[in-house]
């Protein structure tokens, strides 16, 4: 397996966190677990191999063009057969620019973006498969997104509010803050909620919530502190409401998790 990162030209870095290209050459299936990052994901499936999520007690195979709503709960998936991907990462908000629809409607799902934008991207899809260089790839997905960009420019100055709100509540990452930050932005709380669901998919406590969980696997990654340093750290009041909302975007306790990325990189150095 092998995953690289490429970054997005100057026009679209407020917009694009990365492109990244996942290649498998192997037919073994395997599965994983989604975790909430508080972004959306264009993801774009040139090889031959399958994947499918888990809805529900069922699995559902995903589409070729896939959208990725936000993740808000631990996300079951599983794959089998040779893979080519092309992924494009989006910031909290900045997928909206690139979507009609309300961000929300896409939550904790797949969807097939074909649906959502039409025959542009399944041109694009079509150009993709064609090219077999990943430098003329990345020029295709560049190509298409500054398109988007260009003819949705009226909506750039809300896009970019919201933006800025989402960095003053992760400078003040207090909930009870949520008032204060609204006031400055010269918006009531109300429209503050509905101004971040409509472009995220999130609350803004939820948005919070995931922001703190994000920091924490950076520290649990690092394995040098206990977990109630790490619950401090990252902003939660104590060690039981840290536990409480990992599990929540988890399924396992810290511990577990810790227990398991020791074993998966026992595993990695045999």
């Amino acid at each position: 397996m092998e995953l690289r990162y490429f970054m997005p030209p100057d026009i679209l870095k407020p917009y694009v966190k990365h492109y990244y290209v996942f290649q498998s050459d192997t037919e073994t299936g395997f599965g994983d677990t989604v975790f909430p990052s508080g972004d959306m994901e264009m993801i774009f499936n040139l090889g031959d191999g399958t994947w499918e999520s888990a809805i529900g007690d069922k699995y559902i195979r995903t589409p070729k063009i896939e959208l990725w709503g936000q993740v808000t709960k631990p996300l079951t998936i599983r794959s089998k057969g040779k893979h080519m991907m092309l992924g494009v990462k989006f910031f909290t908000h900045s997928a909206a620019y690139f979507l009609n629809d309300e961000i929300g409607i896409f939550n904790d799902q797949v969807s097939d973006l074909s649906d959502i934008l039409g025959n542009s991207v399944k041109t694009l899809y079509m150009q993709l498969l064609e090219a077999t260089d990943i430098t003329k790839r990345i020029e295709l997905i560049d190509s298409f997104l500054i398109k988007k960009l260009i003819a949705g420019e009226k909506r750039s100055f809300r896009i970019h509010k919201v933006g800025d709100i989402l960095s003053s509540i992760k400078m003040n990452s207090s909930d009870g803050n949520l008032n204060h930050i609204a006031w400055k932005h010269g918006i009531t709380p109300r429209y503050l909620h509905k101004l971040i669901y409509q472009h995220t998919g999130l609350s803004p406590v939820s948005f919070n919530k995931i922001t703190r969980f994000q920091y924490s696997l950076k520290l649990i990654a690092k394995n040098d502190q206990p977990f109630t340093s790490i619950a401090y750290e990252s902003g939660y009041f104590d060690q039981s409401h840290f536990i409480r909302d990992f599990k929540s975007f988890t399924g396992i306790t810290p511990s577990a998790y810790m227990d398991h990325i020791t074993l998966v990189n026992q595993l990695l150095l045999q």
